[in-house]
């Protein structure tokens, strides 16, 4: 169990490292609180918003992750709203006490926001937007959760553990507060990839079937599908996928089709398209390809796809771009159209209005939030406004 834990603390700290590392803002670890990791801080802190939208008001809410025990990082949740026209960005305060609120995710009726506690002790947390109350937080049983999604149905929180290299699966009952865990499992096998002292779940997501659950797990170079019985929130392992040794799988997304999916490999900075079977779960992981990067050292973070499947967006850090690619053959294939500057400093991850029209990058080292026009016939990138300045940012979550 010792050993164990030294394990997850290790993989843990990696994970921060290379998000700090020559870098403006160092990330340090802290000892986690004593309080229990089940139903913590009922309540929320927050400082003085700045005015409410008008009802008339076009502009939209925005979410911001940060990391709390990060020097120079944020309090909390950040507040702000943008304009769908402009993308102008508006701070509106800090939603407090979420600790390290790496990743965000909504529900899909909008009511709910969820975040990770990126910590030793790993928890998420839900967020009522209407009150902006904290409903209580649950433990996930690892360390480090780094990501999480809500289930299409609405009635699952998953969660990945990076330290731990473990998925949960909390129920949300109707007020949209987690239950308790009723799920969880831990890659144990194969062994880990080049370099990599042990399993490290980056990402959770439900494949467009609605039955299966795919972790991306990037210690060990494989990316493995459950089946989830949505009945009692538990997870029943069908099928495994590795990419080649080293490629340290980071993130995947899947085409509108759903029999295919792109993955984006952080360590050896490439991508794969990947083919996938409803019926099965199971995935097939392609050729590696090239990001776009220019040479130097790069870490491939978030790929995203245009609602209509025709274009694929690709967060490269280290370069500090945004990789534009033409997806081909119904969706089997990419073909690379060039880069664009992020506008900031190691962009980690990037998300689409609901709308499809605007691209928000949450760029870590310049803690930066930087907005970009998405034109719908062609995919190309244009800078929107300035960009928006928020404490180590490492999530955008518009809605």
């Amino acid at each position: 169990m010792e050993t164990d834990a030294r394990a997850a603390r290790a993989g843990w700290s990696r994970r921060r490292f290379v998000g700090a590392a020559a870098g403006t803002a160092v990330v340090v670890a802290v000892p986690a609180p004593a309080a229990p990791p089940a139903e913590r801080a009922p309540a929320a802190r927050e400082r003085p918003a700045a005015r409410p939208p008008r009802r008339d008001d076009r502009r939209r809410p925005l979410l911001l992750g940060t990391y709390t025990s990060a020097e120079g990082g944020g309090s909390g949740i950040g507040l702000a709203s943008y304009d769908p026209a402009t993308g102008a960005v508006t701070g509106a305060g800090t939603l407090a006490r979420v600790p390290d609120p790496s990743y965000l995710a909504a529900h899909p009726d909008g009511r709910t926001v969820y975040a990770v506690d990126e910590r030793p002790d790993g928890a998420v947390s839900a967020v009522r937007l209407a009150d902006r109350r904290v409903l209580g937080s649950r433990s996930t049983g690892g360390a480090g959760p780094c990501h999480l999604s809500v289930h299409p149905s609405g009635r699952w929180l998953l969660s990945a553990d990076y330290g731990s290299g473990s998925v949960a699966v909390h129920p949300i009952d109707a007020t949209g507060a987690l239950g308790e865990r009723t799920d969880r499992v831990t890659h144990t096998s194969p062994p880990p990839g080049p370099g990599q002292q042990g399993p490290h779940a980056h990402q959770v997501v439900t494949a467009p079937d609605g039955g299966h659950v795919l972790a991306v797990d990037l210690g060990t170079d494989t990316v493995y599908t459950y089946r989830l019985d949505q009945a009692k929130g538990t997870l029943t392992e069908v099928a495994r996928a590795r990419t080649r040794p080293g490629a340290g799988p980071r993130h995947l997304t899947f085409h509108p089709d759903g029999r295919h999916a792109y993955l984006a490999n952080e360590v050896d900075d490439t991508v794969t398209v990947c083919g996938y079977d409803p019926a099965t779960g199971r995935l097939t992981i392609g050729a590696p390809q090239p990001t776009g990067s220019g040479g130097g050292t790069n870490y491939p973070a978030q790929i995203l796809v245009t609602a209509n499947g025709a274009y694929a967006f690709l967060a490269n850090r280290g370069d500090n771009s945004i990789a534009r690619y033409a997806v081909e053959e119904g969706g089997a294939a990419l073909r690379l159209l060039g880069t664009v500057p992020a506008g900031g400093d190691f962009p980690r991850q990037i998300a689409f209005s609901p709308d499809g029209r605007l691209l928000f990058a949450a760029n870590q080292r310049s803690g930066t939030v930087t907005v970009f026009r998405v034109d719908p016939d062609t995919g190309e990138l244009r800078a929107a406004g300035e960009p928006f300045a928020s404490p180590v940012a490492v999530c955008a979550l518009p809605l």
